[in-house]
């Protein structure tokens, strides 16, 4: 188990009656770190800290909550997927920005190659059929790929000036997808349980 930035809490999870997953592509650890670096920038300039809580990644499924009895049923379905994608290259390309009213982001841009979208179409489809008692959010179906680099405590008012340093900025990178995650958060951060390798 890859436990991230920060241990476990064993009696948190034997009080919880529910467990909260999601589903990601880890990036590199070189990667990562020109991300915090990123994030670190943003933190001391515009009072936004919590993309640091969690290593930079590619959503695939969106965190989903579930009755904690059913967790060998999470991991038995995530290690059985049948996903037919093979091993392929993500680009990164400068910045883009969710200008939400209460909730802005700002991301680095992966291109949405045919690949990825294909790897995140499968486990959509598998998770629906699966858990058909979990609603599957619109941007789900609609997917738009994003390593976040200031979401949750960037404020409206803060948001203005950060998106004016970022969106100009450029940023480049391509790295190969290997695998991606299963991930379970255990009351402080989240922990990846398990990982699927693809071929």
């Amino acid at each position: 188990m890859v436990v991230w930035r920060n241990g476990s809490s064993e009696r948190f999870q034997m009080m919880k009656k529910n467990n909260l997953y999601f589903l990601a592509i880890v990036l590199p650890e070189d990667l990562q770190r020109r991300i915090v670096a990123i994030e670190e920038y943003i933190a001391n300039n515009y009072n936004s800290h919590k993309s640091l809580r969690i290593i930079p990644h590619i959503t695939l499924k969106a965190p989903f909550t579930i009755d904690a009895a059913k967790h060998q049923m999470v991991r038995d379905w995530f290690v059985n997927l049948n996903v037919q994608a093979k091993t392929f290259d993500i680009e990164l390309k400068n910045f883009g920005s969710f200008a939400n009213k209460n909730h802005p982001v700002i991301y680095i841009n992966p291109i949405l190659s045919k690949n990825l979208s294909f790897l995140q179409t499968q486990i959509i489809d598998q998770f629906v059929v699966n858990f058909p008692e979990i609603a599957i959010m619109n941007h789900e179906r609609h997917f738009h790929p994003h390593v976040t680099v200031a979401y949750r405590d960037l404020t409206p008012e803060q948001f203005l000036p950060a998106w004016e340093d970022f969106r100009e900025r450029s940023f480049l990178a391509k790295f190969p997808v290997h695998d991606f995650h299963l991930l379970q958060h255990n009351g402080i951060k989240w922990n990846t349980i398990d990982i699927f390798r693809l071929s």
